[in-house]
């Protein structure tokens, strides 16, 4: 939320606010803050949801869009054959596992400074984009350096099945490497701008990087306008070329510092070590997280890649159409974080759990109407990334088992976001630990190799995956210890 957009529901926030700090705190302010589903005077529903929605509607375009983007990637270059598809695909996991440690921090920079912007604390909210922005790029260059050396050995590793799959994911993934320290510095300056609700200009140069990616798609893969025809290299140029158009735009934004947070170059970039701790006390807990799932995404796809490439490539259109159903849970996971960290910077519990609530509501009325679409259009759908029947046919049937997934999902994503907001990572690493690093691949494993059930095998485990993981997190929500955690 920008500053001079200033909300009914927030205004009256800040009148309880004012009221407790005035002593005052045993008339209506602490009776609305025990009944956790009663609002206070004078705020509605309808200002909540408003408010959900000023923040989640720019989030879900940009997400929508980058995930458009990446799905006309694996259309263009699926063109080139199934092979092309798979390598590709393989370098998914390692490109986010080089992330993890960059993306791990940028959660602890997002809950600190929306907690900033609810305490009305500009000067802190910079000061850690500063440290944030510090780490990230630290991280990102030792990513880069390891990713781009050892690319071919982890292409290998997640069990490329011919020699032409593992040269093209292996040059893909190079590419991407070089250009991956652009793409940690963008993710912190979008992480910030979230952390103020500042989701409509990260929107704006996001799209327009999509566009540039896409663009040069066609113009490296299938080599237009003079340039050579590259392939799969030339999809990752695009790639990169969008993401330092992305990173160009956000600089400029946060030099600017017209959304709150103001990126001052000569403030200088020493690090702060108290600043630093409060990043970390959050973010190493989400950095473990994201390794969890990475290595069980990683253990998933490794047992996948067995079936070979044609399943292989089946299967990663199958994931690349449900990334899609991602942006409608990743979308209001951005609203919960924002709000739910300025209301508890504000001392607001109670308001924090009432955004949640409607944030949660929004998201699951989405997730409906996603899972009819996959359900009854999936032949269709899959069919815009090939003519293989053998593809199409269980590709469709892979999509009735994510319409199915869709509900649980958007509220896995959604209280999670939550959590984040509150600081309250540990818990969600636990979860991922059980789910993700042990449910999913090992009922993969079981059921590819002991029932010889196939892909459709591995597509159960991870349904199995995301309902159990959807029923954990649920849990640590509705206990409530989220609201005291401080950071």
């Amino acid at each position: 939320m920008e500053t001079n957009q200033q909300s009914g529901a927030e205004k009256q926030v800040k009148l309880a606010l004012d009221l407790v700090e005035r002593g005052d705190d045993t008339n209506d302010y602490g009776q609305y803050s025990r009944v956790s589903k009663q609002l206070p005077p004078d705020v509605s529903s309808k200002m909540l949801y408003k408010d959900v929605v000023r923040i989640a509607w720019p989030a879900f375009v940009e997400f929508t869009l980058t995930q458009l983007t990446s799905m006309a990637d694996m259309m263009m270059v699926g063109q080139l054959g199934p092979w092309a598809i798979a390598a590709v695909g393989l370098t998914v996991q390692p490109k986010f596992l080089m992330a993890t440690m960059f993306m791990a921090m940028n959660v602890g920079a997002t809950a600190l400074i929306a907690r900033a912007k609810g305490a009305g604390d500009p000067e802190r909210a910079n000061r850690v984009l500063r440290q944030a922005l510090l780490l990230t790029t630290i991280f990102g260059t030792i990513a880069a350096v390891v990713g781009f050396v050892y690319s071919e050995t982890l292409i290998r590793f997640m069990g490329a099945a011919d020699e032409q799959t593992l040269a093209g994911g292996t040059i893909y993934l190079k590419i991407q490497m070089a250009g991956f320290v652009f793409l940690a510095m963008t993710s912190t300056f979008t992480a910030a701008l979230r952390g103020v609700g500042s989701s409509r200009i990260t929107m704006t140069y996001n799209l327009i990087s999509n566009v540039a990616n896409v663009v040069f798609n066609y113009i490296l893969i299938y080599g237009k306008f003079g340039f050579p025809r590259w392939g799969v290299a030339g999809a990752s140029l695009a790639t990169v070329i969008g993401q330092t158009v992305a990173f160009v735009m956000a600089l400029i934004v946060v030099l600017r510092g017209r959304h709150y947070i103001h990126l001052q170059p000569r403030a200088g970039f020493k690090p702060e070590f108290k600043t630093m701790k409060s990043i970390v006390s959050i973010g190493f807990p989400a950095m473990i997280e994201q390794l969890l799932m990475r290595a069980g995404a990683i253990m998933f796809v490794k047992t996948v890649a067995s079936l070979g490439t044609v399943p292989y490539a089946t299967h990663q259109i199958g994931m690349n159409i449900q990334a899609l159903s991602f942006m409608n849970g990743q979308a209001f996971a951005v609203s919960a974080t924002s709000l739910v960290g300025q209301s508890l910077g504000k001392k607001r519990p109670d308001m924090a759990q009432a955004y949640a609530r409607r944030t949660r509501m929004l998201g699951m009325m989405v997730s409906v109407l996603l899972g009819i679409t996959f359900f009854f259009f999936g032949r269709q759908i899959v069919s815009w990334y090939t003519k293989e029947e053998e593809v199409i046919t269980m590709g469709a049937r892979i999509l009735k088992l994510v319409a199915l997934t869709q509900p649980f999902q958007s509220s896995q994503f959604i209280l999670a976001g939550a959590l984040r907001g509150a600081g309250d990572t540990r818990a969600i690493a636990i979860i991922i630990f059980i789910t993700v690093l042990l449910i999913r691949p090992g009922l993969a494993m079981i059921n590819i190799n002991v029932f010889q059930w196939g892909l459709m095998g591995a597509w159960i485990a991870l349904v199995t995956d995301q309902v159990l993981r959807s029923a954990l997190i649920l849990l640590r929500y509705n206990s409530g210890k989220w609201k005291s955690i401080k950071v």
